[in-house]
């Protein structure tokens, strides 16, 4: 896949440096070039001046963060060559007090609790909108977390309720590595795509399938897709 990086050179210091940086990372142009623009018009509103940096794949959003020490990271759970949640882990363990705000497709109910557990400091989903945003990230950029204590409080019991009670839903089932499996078997990747994705061998790979059959009660991948589409997890 080819690689895809924009910097923003607006110089607006005495010293020509930025007063944030940002890095955003989704595999959509459309929706990083809106992101770019709506980032840019804000946090010049507020007398800041903004270098974004985008990229479409994760391996690039590590290698930025093993060089750049970013004010805000915005990245989206679905990029094409790792799982999100690594993603998140990986860029925490480069720089743990890095902010992360995931801005997925994904629904909260199923997500926000792990993305926030591996170390992100909020969740919301691309239905939101761009006032929910601007708020996210300007408590972000003070110093806060993106969500107020209550909402992240909240966020955290109904997935311990799920947890506790059992529910039949992948949040309450699944590992996190299964349900990044059951995302990749629903978006049609064959298990040697997705035992590459993972680094990991492709009886390993079967053997989350297995279990994905196993914990939700099924016994065909047919059975597994419709499920995963049913759950909006693809």
């Amino acid at each position: 896949m080819r690689e895809i990086l924009a910097v923003d050179t607006r110089q607006g210091s005495p010293q020509g440096k930025p007063d944030v940086r940002i890095l955003l990372a989704d595999d959509h142009a459309l929706l990083r070039r809106g992101l770019r623009e709506f980032l840019c018009e804000f946090v010049i509103e507020d007398g800041l001046t903004p270098h974004i940096v985008e990229t479409a794949t994760a391996h690039h959003a590590i290698e930025q963060t093993r060089t750049t020490t970013w004010d805000l990271v915005i990245l989206d759970l679905n990029l094409p060559d790792m799982p999100g949640l690594d993603v998140v882990r990986m860029l925490k363990s480069l720089q743990p007090a890095l902010p992360i705000l995931v801005v997925s497709i994904y629904a909260e109910e199923h997500f926000s609790a792990r993305a926030i557990r591996a170390g992100a400091h909020g969740y919301l989903t691309k239905e939101r909108g761009p006032q929910e945003l601007r708020m996210a990230i300007s408590r972000i950029l003070h110093g806060k977390e993106a969500l107020p204590p209550p909402e992240i409080e909240r966020i955290q019991h109904a997935a311990s309720k799920r947890y506790a009670h059992n529910a039949d839903t992948p949040s309450a089932v699944l590992s996190d590595r299964e349900i990044e499996v059951l995302q990749w078997i629903a978006q049609g990747r064959r298990l040697t795509e997705i035992a590459e994705r993972l680094n990991v061998s492709i009886k390993t790979v079967s053997t989350y399938r297995a279990r994905l059959l196993i914990k939700l009660g099924m016994r065909t991948t047919a059975e597994l897709i419709r499920y995963a589409l049913d759950q909006q997890l693809a």
